[in-house]
């Protein structure tokens, strides 16, 4: 069917008069202290969320008879994650880079190749979703697409224990897919998780690099809360520095509220700590097109669309504006939202008092 719309955060985008139920997993609890990344433990936990979800959708109530009879006939979930941000802080590497940009790629494929592997199980013991027989030509060349996708990671910049299990799962999925179907039409989205991501306590949402390393958030009682990103230690340290240094220059952002100018920090390894937001005390923030190849790097290995804000300064202008959205178009982003810095009286994150 055509997309007519998306859901108001623009991550689903599925048939007319359908429904979609999310999860999220946390990618910070998928890595050590060494910087590994627990392939098997993602690949369990992704076994896990879509066999809940696809339970889900049975015990689920829907507003109309038309999405009632969709959701049961299509079966579309939605699983995706929150922290990418703080992760690839963690790892020491900029948001705004190839070496960000093809690890996040990797990550989000061993995901949803693992999802649709799962759900093409489901459908071994249960059968496929109702809709399967008349798109399961569709349906395998989407697979096939995205498995084809993962052979364009650059394994310059990704682990191969990493690059090899986002591959091969793919290969799997379209081998149980072929031979049984899938139980879902759709498996993952990229949500905002904007409330869920302050219960799972990470320090950035979705796809979205932080905001700002020390950021103020308005309370809809009134007052404010001040929150400063965890992973900043972990990050600085992963780069090599002291533990005293470690402490002098969290010390040093927890007064000025920007890491900019803090002792014995060099300035090749600024970019890592680059937030949304430039802070108000400093000059460096991710450009624009820095959000929107992120967003055209994860889109490739994911079944729906992604919510993501593109931050945008108060000076950028309207060829800024139609730049950043031909740029979307070109790399096959589903979805784009612009906020620009400032344009509401009121704004619920900001990067001072």
């Amino acid at each position: 069917g055509r997309i007519n719309a998306s859901n108001p955060c623009s991550e689903y985008m599925h048939l007319d008069d359908s429904a979609c139920n999310l999860a999220s997993l946390n990618l910070m609890r998928f890595i050590d202290d060494e910087g590994v990344f627990d392939v098997a433990g993602m690949r369990h936990a992704v076994d896990i969320a879509i066999t809940a979800q696809d339970i889900v959708v049975e015990k689920s109530s829907y507003p109309t008879a038309e999405i009632t009879a969709n959701a049961a006939a299509y079966r579309e979930l939605g699983l995706g994650y929150a922290n990418l941000g703080a992760l690839l802080m963690s790892l020491g590497l900029p948001y705004d880079s190839d070496a960000g940009r093809e690890y996040a790629g990797a990550v989000t494929a061993l995901m949803c190749g693992e999802a649709y592997l799962q759900s093409a199980r489901i459908a071994e013991k249960l059968g496929p979703y109702a809709g399967y027989a008349k798109n399961r030509e569709p349906q395998l060349r989407v697979i096939d697409k995205h498995r084809a996708q993962t052979h364009k990671l650059n394994p310059t910049f990704v682990p191969l224990d990493l690059l090899g299990a986002s591959r091969e799962v793919w290969d799997s999925a379209l081998g149980v897919a072929r031979d049984h179907g899938v139980r879902n039409s759709q498996v993952t989205v990229l949500a905002p998780t904007g409330t869920i991501a302050f219960m799972m306590d990470c320090d950035t949402t979705g796809v979205e690099p932080d905001i700002a390393l020390v950021k103020y958030k308005k309370l809809v009682g009134g007052g404010m809360m001040k929150i400063v990103n965890g992973t900043v230690p972990a990050a600085i340290a992963r780069l090599g520095y002291t533990e005293a240094q470690v402490k002098a220059i969290v010390e040093y952002i927890d007064r000025n509220e920007t890491i900019e100018g803090a002792p014995y920090l060099k300035e090749k390894d600024l970019a890592v700590f680059d937030c949304a937001f430039k802070p108000a005390k400093g000059q460096r923030s991710i450009h624009y097109m820095g959000h929107i190849k992120m967003m055209g790097a994860t889109q490739p290995f994911i079944s729906g669309a992604i919510s993501k804000t593109v931050n945008v300064p108060k000076e950028a202008t309207v060829e800024d504006i139609f730049q950043a959205y031909l740029e979307s178009w070109r790399l096959g982003v589903k979805a784009i939202a612009i906020y620009r810095d400032g344009s509401k009286r009121t704004q619920p994150l900001n990067t001072s008092k």
